[in-house]
Order: C-alpha cells, then sequence, then structure tokens
C-alpha cells in the first residue's frame, strides 16, 4: 500500500482538498485491496476553508514518510505560504517523495523552487499570474496537468482527477485505474497535453454539440479519416468543423483523432504482446514511424518504453 499526505494550508479550496482524498482512497487493487492510505496534514490543528473550518489529524512531520504528496489550491493563491510549510515540503522533496499541486497548489510548489526551470500548470485563469510571480517556471496554459517525474501540477477543477488517475496508473497500471476512473465517473482517456477548456470568447449557442461525432470518431479511429470525411459526417463546412472543434475541444479535428488513436495505443501496449508496428496498425496509423513520433510527442516516451512502464504493473 501507498500513502498519500494531502497538505491543508490556511483557506484551502474544498474541492482540491477533496479530490484526492476520494480518488485516491477509492482505489482498489485487483486482489481487493485498498492501494492507498490517505493522510490528511497541516501546519496548525485546524485549518479554515473560507465556509468552514476542518480539525486536521497530522502535522508536517508526516511528509518526510509517504510516498506522494499533493498540494491543494488556496483562496488566494498569490498569498504568502507558512515557511514551515515551504521548509516541509523541500525536506521531502529532497528524499525523492512526488510532489503534485493540484490547481493553485502549483504557486506553493512554485514557492518552494521546485520548480524552477520545471514546465508546470495552473487552472487557466491564473496562468499568467503564475508566471509573472515565478517567472523561472515553465507556465503552459494550455494542458490538464504536467508530469515531471517527481513533480506534477494541474490545472483547475477536473484537472486535478484526471492528474490524480495518471498517478494511479504510473503506480498500479491501467486496469487499477480504469476502476478508479469509474468510480469517479471520468473517462480514463484525457492525457495531459489535452487543452484546457479556456473561455476567450463565449460561443454563440448553437444548440449542437460535438459528443455525438467525438463518439464517431473513437469508433473509427483506425479508418483512414480525411477532414473532408470528418465534415462530411458531421454535416458540416470543413471551416465550421474546425471553429465549433476549437470552441469544445480546444483541438482540431485531426490532432483530436491523433490523440484518440495514441489512448487506444496505450491501451493494447499495456494489455497485449502485439508488436509494435501491428499496435500501429490497428489503431489506425498509416507507418510505425508516424506512430512512433505521435506516441512520443504525445506521452514524452517512446511504445516500447511505455510497454515497459505500464504492461503487467
Amino acid at each position: 500500500m501507498r500513502t498519500v499526505a494531502v497538505l491543508a494550508l490556511d483557506s484551502v479550496v474544498p474541492f482540491d482538498l477533496a479530490t484526492p482524498m476520494e480518488v485516491f482512497q477509492r482505489t482498489r487493487l485487483a486482489d481487493g485491496r485498498a492501494g492507498y492510505q490517505v493522510r490528511i496534514c497541516a501546519a496548525t490543528p485546524t485549518v479554515t476553508t473560507g465556509a468552514f473550518s476542518i480539525a486536521v489529524p497530522w502535522g508536517l512531520d508526516i511528509l518526510g514518510d509517504v510516498d506522494t504528496i499533493i498540494v491543494p489550491g488556496v483562496t488566494d493563491p498569490g498569498a504568502a505560504v507558512q515557511a514551515a510549510a515551504l521548509d516541509a515540503l523541500r525536506a521531502a522533496a529532497a528524499k525523492g517523495t512526488r510532489i503534485a499541486s493540484i490547481c493553485g497548489g502549483a504557486f506553493t510548489l512554485a514557492a518552494t523552487g521546485l520548480l524552477d526551470g520545471l514546465r508546470a500548470t495552473t487552472h487557466w485563469v491564473a496562468t499568467d499570474q503564475l508566471a509573472a510571480q515565478f517567472p523561472r517556471v515553465q507556465v503552459d496554459p494550455n494542458v490538464l496537468y504536467v508530469d515531471n517525474g517527481q513533480f506534477l501540477t494541474s490545472a483547475g477543477a477536473a484537472a486535478g482527477l484526471d492528474l490524480c488517475l495518471h498517478m494511479i496508473r504510473s503506480d498500479y497500471g491501467a486496469t487499477v485505474a480504469a476502476d478508479a476512473a469509474r468510480l469517479s465517473v471520468m473517462p480514463l482517456e484525457r492525457a495531459g497535453g489535452q487543452a484546457q477548456f479556456i473561455v476567450h470568447e463565449p460561443p454563440i449557442p448553437d444548440g449542437i454539440t460535438l459528443e455525438p461525432l467525438l463518439a464517431w470518431l473513437r469508433d473509427n479511429a483506425r479508418r483512414e479519416l480525411t477532414l473532408a470525411d470528418i465534415a462530411q459526417h458531421a454535416g458540416m463546412s470543413i471551416r465550421t468543423l474546425n471553429r465549433r472543434f476549437r470552441d469544445q475541444t480546444g483541438s482540431t479535428p485531426l490532432q483530436w483523432l491523433l490523440r484518440v488513436r495514441v489512448h487506444q495505443a496505450q491501451r493494447l501496449l499495456e494489455t497485449t504482446a502485439h508488436p509494435v508496428d501491428r499496435v500501429a496498425a490497428r489503431v489506425g496509423f498509416g507507418s510505425t514511424t508516424a506512430f512512433r513520433d505521435r506516441f512520443k510527442l504525445v506521452t514524452g516516451t517512446s511504445p516500447q518504453a511505455y510497454r515497459r512502464a505500464f504492461r503487467g504493473t
């Protein structure tokens, strides 16, 4: 069993605090055993959330004895952080502890200096503030989460769920993570590189959703589909298709399709012994080289390395 500590700072955001508690506490292994023990810790016995206060059972001393630390956001992410909390995070990091932030928790993690020189993200409304306050951090406003290995950051709200599921997948494999995703009523397919749903201008309501088209693309991902094919199935012009795709997914139709193919390939790499070229063909890539290039672009690793990391865990 792995241990997870959730750091509750004063004015912690309740949603950010509850997300890792619920996801990790509900995780079960194939034999029914719990995958994680979750502990809530703080610098003080009581922490306020703004709307209510909570009694915290553990202090900062446990941070040096856990496998993973989760840092939720606080109401004012730009506020000064207690020195004791920052010191405890740095000390845990020095021991190799995995540390992840949810939403505005990236500000706390950045304040330790542990994100200097690394890519990171936070809720899209606060990315400019994070970049200005911590110029040594490479802020990416367009992703759901960033995994640097030891240090991970996520965007806001549901992206915290994505990050937790990603960590479960890294710890225990796709089967356990898929079960955790079902309990959270979340898809396991969303990858860290997927765009945040950033609102620039509210799209004009037209009563049309892309969900049926997205389902069709998932079901037909292995086919040789062109942009014209997709637009014809959707019953709209290519220009309209591109606009609506960008509004609703933050991506283009072909980029979204390629990402679906990579996700399907991940599952085959995790659950079968098919050679890489067969996996590439089964998910719709015309060449193994194109598959390897796209797979590495999306996941940050090669198909072979991904299989070694995830198959059979």
